[in-house]
């Protein structure tokens, strides 16, 4: 609080604006130097992002083969072999597809050229030859004059190579330490924050929940989409189905914007290879899709974790594509979200809460690599109680007029406390 006397001629409004204005001023300052260094560690923060994003999708396989009976480790290495085989299938799916159907779709794509140069050279346009000679000739000039700026992104592109394989490995090892060793990891990192650890505990378990929700039901989503339109590319017989249908997979992860490119791209090939008609019908059932997906996979799957206007996930896709990249507006949303569900935790006043055992999962939390309580985690939550001798078995039997002495506390926790590791 400021002095009365220095405040006597500021009225309380202007002095309350003030005072929020130095807050907003400090945290902005806070948050640049924050996104500066990130900017500069992305060579670790982008692959520890990824990881995170992995760990919250392949977690729930996990958590089912530890509550079988298997080990942590074991798990673990089941979980980032079947992982990685379903990467390998269709990586080889994908190229198998791809050497085989590409050379039918340069024929088909010299076909409906030529079908397109007669229509120009017949149609209602009745453009000469010599003028679609002098355009093509334009564009091929063009191409010709940026050359040494394709070559040298080729080249930026290889130099680059080695740092992409260094964070592949650097994605892969935290993504398995974190499935094996995540409640441990929780815990190491609760230490920090003392007396109010737990107000975090709660806040690092909301937005754990919401992310493993986001990114199930956004696989989910994507993998039905993939799978409707590289259906209907199939059946259509456009070449090259399979990668197509994999581009739009991934681009789905993207809100919004993905989905367009993909599209786009999915009907220039439908367009060059199986003509206009089909071009049209394909970008009518893709919208169709799109629609119906917007509309009901999206709020019945993903909204129970997020529930942003569109609004905002396009300023938010911007932030992230202007800070990152595509990387950046990949994870752009999911981040977002996070913070939209961990402040609340931060601001409210923690309450009291048993050990969740192994394998289960609170009302209020949601799935989680902590969800085996470490001895730790319940050091934290008692370093913010205001008496850090009573454990919540104490606090009971007192609310009910029976105090329990330190020794009769240590019998009963010998004799009754459930073993959470």
């Amino acid at each position: 609080m400021l002095p009365d006397r220095p405040t006597k001629l500021v009225p309380p409004v202007l002095a309350t604006m003030a005072a929020w204005c130095a807050c907003l001023i400090l945290v902005g300052v806070v948050v640049y130097f924050f996104v500066q260094v990130i900017a500069r560690l992305t060579f670790v923060a982008l692959p520890v992002a990824i990881a995170l994003l992995l760990t919250a999708l392949l977690f729930p396989l996990t958590r089912s083969l530890r509550n079988a009976g298997m080990r942590p480790i074991y798990a673990t290495w089941i979980t980032m072999l079947v992982a990685l085989a379903v990467l390998a299938g269709t990586g080889w799916l994908v190229g198998a597809r791809a050497s085989e159907e590409f050379p039918n779709l340069v024929q088909q794509v010299q076909a409906t050229a030529r079908s397109v140069q007669n229509w120009l050279i017949t149609g209602p346009l009745h453009l000469k030859e010599a003028q679609i000679t002098g355009y093509v000739d334009e564009v091929a000039a063009l191409v010709n004059a940026q050359r040494t700026a394709i070559t040298g992104t080729v080249l930026s592109a290889g130099a680059v190579a080695f740092e992409v394989l260094a964070s592949i490995v650097l994605l892969l090892f935290v993504t398995f330490f974190l499935l094996k060793d995540g409640d441990r990891i929780w815990a190491w990192f609760l230490r920090a924050f003392g007396g109010v650890a737990p107000r975090v505990d709660r806040a690092g378990r909301a937005a754990w929940a919401t992310l493993s929700h986001y990114v199930q039901g956004t696989v989910a989503v994507a993998a039905v989409h993939g799978v409707v339109m590289g259906i209907v590319l199939a059946g259509m017989g456009v070449p090259l189905w399979a990668p197509l249908a994999v581009l739009i997979f991934f681009a789905s992860f993207i809100p919004i914007v993905g989905i367009f490119f993909a599209g786009t791209v999915a009907t220039l090939v439908t367009l060059g290879a199986r003509g206009l008609v089909l071009a049209l019908i394909f970008l009518g059932i893709l919208i169709v899709e799109q629609q119906l997906e917007n509309h009901v996979l999206q709020p019945l799957i993903v909204g129970r974790a997020l529930n942003f206007h569109p609004l905002a996930i396009i300023l938010v896709l911007s932030i992230g594509g202007i800070l990152a990249g595509i990387a950046g507006a990949a994870v752009a949303v999911p981040v977002a979200a996070v913070i939209y569900r961990a402040l609340p935790e931060l601001r409210h006043r923690p309450t009291s809460r048993p050990p969740t055992p192994l394998g289960e999962t609170s009302a209020d939390d949601g799935t989680s690599p902590g969800d085996d309580r470490a001895p730790a985690d319940e050091d934290a939550e008692r370093g913010g109680d205001p008496d850090p001798g009573r454990d919540a078995e104490g606090r009971d039997a007192e609310g009910r007029g029976q105090g329990l002495s330190r020794v009769g506390r240590a019998a009963t926790e010998d004799g009754g406390r459930v073993d959470t590791e």
